[in-house]
């Protein structure tokens, strides 16, 4: 019967292979002779979304939410919607 640490290189190169298996290819895009990545569109349009969610939210005086967190996981949402319409894994 082989020992636990037989299996563990096994599991190890496993998984070595999937987490670089993500590094193939960056996704960048091409704008005015520059490449840029991805993300940062992604965050900037986060961030005018949950602006525009948060001044909605605001004009309703029954709904009262602290105005740091709602913004933070407003934008958080946003650009990871962002990032799995236009960049999909």
């Amino acid at each position: 019967m082989p020992g636990p640490h037989a299996l563990l290189r096994p599991a190890l190169n496993a998984l070595a292979c999937g987490l670089l298996a993500g590094c193939s290819q960056a996704p960048t895009i091409a704008m005015f002779g520059a490449y840029f990545p991805g993300w940062l569109f992604c965050i900037a349009g986060g961030i005018v979304l949950a602006l525009i969610a948060q001044a909605l939210l605001a004009r309703r005086p029954s709904l009262w939410l602290p105005p740091l967190p709602t913004f933070l996981t407003l934008a958080t949402l946003f650009s990871c919607v962002f990032w799995l319409l236009f960049f999909k894994p």
